[in-house]
Formats: structure tokens, sequence, C-alpha cells
């Protein structure tokens, strides 16, 4: 059964929250078109669909299906995913991870934050990002240095919370310079 409405609340509690991170991490206008493309019917419709509140429904739709088109379609469209970040290497002639531009590592920290505490309400931990990190880290997933530094970032907020860990990324270079 289809749950647009309470799908609905959910993408938009969890851009608000999204919203609120990337200010405090100085980055608001990424912030502010976060995750636009959940609302494009190609992500939506399978979203209130698979709906379940306590995880993503693109888990749902890959357990149905095998791949989440949704996932396919928004993965392609928002920087702030490591899996945006994959591309062809004319020397190797490998698909490899390309190194992901700071202000994008930051909307990931950000976005990863908000989501452990829709998910996760009121049993939240600021441990709970570094815990859903581990599943991949590690497992050559992201470009070396872009998975240091979110590892840095989700350890700092594990260890010392959301004040300093916000503190220590307004004072990271926001441009497109690159992680290292």
């Amino acid at each position: 059964m289809a749950h647009p409405i309470q799908h609905f609340r959910t993408i938009t509690k969890h851009r608000h929250k999204v919203i609120i991170n990337c200010a405090r991490a100085g980055i608001l206008w990424q912030g502010l078109k976060h995750d636009l493309s959940k609302y494009s019917p190609t992500e939506f419709i399978p979203g209130a669909k698979y709906y379940q509140g306590t995880r993503s429904p693109n888990e749902k739709e890959r357990e149905i299906y095998g791949s989440s088109r949704a996932w396919m379609h928004h993965k392609g469209r928002n920087r702030h995913h490591y899996e945006y970040w994959n591309d062809y290497n004319p020397k190797t002639k490998q698909i490899e991870n390309v190194e992901m531009p700071i202000r994008f590592v930051i909307e990931m920290f950000c976005d990863r934050v908000a989501a452990s505490k829709i998910y996760n309400g009121k049993n939240y931990k600021d441990s709970d990002p570094y815990t859903y990190f581990l599943r991949v880290k590690g497992k050559s997933r992201m470009h070396p240095n872009t998975e240091k530094l979110l590892d840095t970032l989700l350890t700092m907020l594990r260890d010392k919370g959301e004040k300093e860990t916000f503190a220590y990324i307004r004072k990271l270079p926001k441009g497109e310079r690159k992680n290292g």
C-alpha cells in the first residue's frame, strides 16, 4: 500500500534537517538544493510505494527487484553521494572512484547525520552515523581521501559531538578543491 503523505513528510523533514546542518557547516545554498530530486516522479512514486518509515524505501525496492530505479536516478543527480563520483579511467581502462570536492563530503556528512536522526528518532546517538559508515569503510567504495575525510568527521561527531564537529567543518575549505 502506498504512503504518499507519510513519504512526503519524511523526505521533507529530512531535507529540513539537512538544511539546518548545512547552514551550521557553512554551506547553506547546498542545503537548500539538497535532495530536490526526491520530489520527482521517478523517485517519489517508488518512495511512496515502498515507504516503511524506519529505513529507505530504496532498500525495499531492492529486495523486490534486485535494484532500485529510484536510487539509480537519485545517485546520478546528487553529488553528495559517493556513488556519483565514479568514472572511467582511460589509463587503467577501469571504472574508478573519483575524489569528492570537500563541500560535497560535508554535505554527505550533513545528510548522514540527518538520516540517522530521522530513522533512529528518539534513540539517536552521535555514534549512529559512524556505525552506518562502517558498512562501507575499507571496502574501496569511495576514493581513499574522501573516505578519510568522512571518517574523520564521523569519528569526531561520535567522540566530541555536533558542536565541536561543526566548528571544525566551518574551518574547512568549501570550494571545488580536492581533499588532502
